[in-house]
């Protein structure tokens, strides 16, 4: 064994030289994971706002508006939260609550501005719009089930927040629009329809597992994805479902098609976005949109 100048062997000083390399390419590793890339702070009703949190050994915990767990995203040597702020959401003043380990909560202030939303008149069957009691009674059991997906948050974090289009074509109905059906006031739209023929691929936007499957009554089929964190999306009116709850789907892949079931007037897909269960303007999470904005 050929050895150092001072006659030691060599091998143990290069496997401790080795241990260290190791160990600091763990840590530039780890911190380049850590880093994500935001989207851009939109603190309107039915935006998102970045908030910076200052830095901390460990990641702090955010409580938005009810004390729902909020996003955070970052590294030690700074931390930011993510935050969906509700289409009903008032304008002015608004708080979030920060947690650190041994110290007491504290609040980080934000002022929401307003924004003026489109309104979309459109004709549907008026069954869909005056439902019988029966229709009624199944609108309800499908809104309390999906009221417990969405409040879904697990303790995985994503890795990236941009995401793709799930299906190739044009927007047909934006965010936010003041929807009319048949003349009656309705909720606002909260996702992004994109107009698409049936039988078009529809494909997760961003890495996730599926939390939710079905056929609902104004929604048709349904899958819900869970990208982590409270960080959900939707996709709505399916010819088809081709995935089943708790698959793992990678960003890119199909996880159904294009269609026209639940109350549509034709064919295209409904996608939304929730954060700590709020349905938040898809288009922040989508690179080209948010920089076209």
């Amino acid at each position: 064994m050929r050895g150092a100048a001072d006659g030691r062997p060599l091998e143990p000083a290069l496997n401790t030289l080795s241990r260290c390399f190791a160990v600091v390419l763990t840590i530039v590793v780890g911190a380049a994971a850590l880093a994500v890339e935001l989207p851009p702070s939109t603190p309107v009703p039915g935006g998102v706002v970045v908030l910076p949190l200052g830095a901390s050994a460990e990641r702090p915990q955010v409580l938005a508006a009810n004390g729902v767990p909020a996003l955070v995203v970052g590294q030690p040597s700074g931390w930011s939260a993510v935050v969906g702020i509700p289409l009903a959401a008032k304008t002015g003043p608004a708080t979030i609550a920060v947690r650190r380990a041994g110290l007491r909560d504290h609040a980080v202030s934000y002022r929401i501005v307003a924004k003026q939303y489109a309104e979309q008149h459109l004709k549907v069957p008026q069954a869909k719009v005056d439902l019988s009691p029966e229709d009624l009674a199944r609108y309800e059991r499908e809104r309390a089930h999906q009221a417990e997906i969405i409040a879904t948050f697990n303790a995985s974090w994503p890795g990236e927040l941009w995401m793709r289009q799930p299906t190739p074509g044009p927007r047909s109905s934006s965010f936010g629009l003041r929807r009319i059906f048949n003349g009656q006031a309705r909720n606002p739209h909260s996702g992004m329809d994109i107009a698409a023929e049936i039988g078009t691929p529809v494909v997760a936007a961003a890495a996730g597992r599926v939390i939710d499957t079905g056929d609902y009554f104004f929604n048709g089929n349904t899958v819900w994805l869970d990208h982590g964190a409270g960080l959900l999306t939707m996709y709505c009116h399916l010819s088809a479902i081709d995935v089943k709850v708790g698959d793992t789907v990678a960003a890119g892949e199909r996880i159904g098609a294009v269609g026209a079931t639940g109350r549509v007037t034709g064919a295209h897909l409904h996608w939304s976005v929730s954060l700590n269960r709020t349905m938040v303007d898809p288009a922040l999470f989508l690179r080209e949109a948010a920089a076209a904005r």
